[in-house]
């Protein structure tokens, strides 16, 4: 449960009526975003307000006769879902950053310079975001967003999503962690033991995290790893 001293305020006005709770300000856009959250975690006080600041409470009746109950967590969700949830400019300013570089983790790992075949780096992906004045919408998924910022930071550093196709080939002694580890990554399209107990398989992957796959396998296997790219 929030803190009191922690929480916002989650308001709706419906036939007349303010309705309002003491909300936990992350967990919250979570619920907006469709995210299902126990009302325990939710709430700073597991009830409904007319008004937080003088403490008084609508009528048990008039919630049940608007919200069609008075199941604290399907009223908070409603609130929270359909109204307004008051943050502090601190606060959006914090989840404004955060959900920045969700967008630029996820530009990162997928895509790659084309003229080069590199991948940006997710430092050089922010500075471009930052160049391009894109504007970030804290309220929405990172996922959402990632077609407008491409757009945008594709003006002025050359940029595309694309995948790539790896073979792997690992020791029969790795095999066993190694399987784990390279279903983390993606599923293989084909995968097979050889004779001696290695462990084959093709991966298709985001071409920007080709280093990050490589790096893992090699410090697993102490380099004995064998990585081939494979033409599309």
């Amino acid at each position: 449960m929030v803190s009191v001293e922690k929480a916002v305020i989650a308001k709706i006005l419906k036939g007349g009526q303010k309705f309002e709770i003491l909300v936990d300000p992350v967990l919250a856009l979570e619920v907006r975003q469709g995210k299902d959250v126990p009302v325990d975690l939710l709430l700073a006080v597991p009830e409904v307000f007319e008004d937080v600041h003088k403490g008084t409470r609508p009528g048990g009746v008039i919630v049940n006769k608007t919200f069609g109950t008075n199941d604290i967590s399907v009223v908070a969700k409603k609130i929270i879902k359909e109204g307004e949830v008051q943050l502090t400019t601190e606060q959006r300013h914090k989840m404004t950053e955060e959900k920045t570089k969700a967008i630029a983790s996820i530009i990162a790992r997928n895509g790659v310079n084309p003229q080069t075949g590199v991948p940006h780096p997710q430092d050089r992906i922010l500075r471009t975001m930052e160049e391009a004045k894109v504007r970030i919408d804290f309220d929405k998924k990172a996922e959402e967003q990632v077609d407008s910022v491409m757009e945008a930071i594709r003006a002025i550093i050359p940029i595309r999503f694309e995948k790539a196709r790896i073979a792997i080939r690992v020791p029969p002694q790795y095999a066993g962690r190694a399987v784990g580890m390279i279903r983390n990554f993606g599923t293989p399209s084909k995968e097979e033991y050889g004779s001696d107990g290695s462990y084959l398989c093709v991966l298709e992957i985001p071409a920007g995290i080709q280093a990050d796959i490589y790096d893992k396998l090699n410090s697993l296997t102490h380099g004995e790893v064998q990585v081939k790219k494979l033409d599309k």
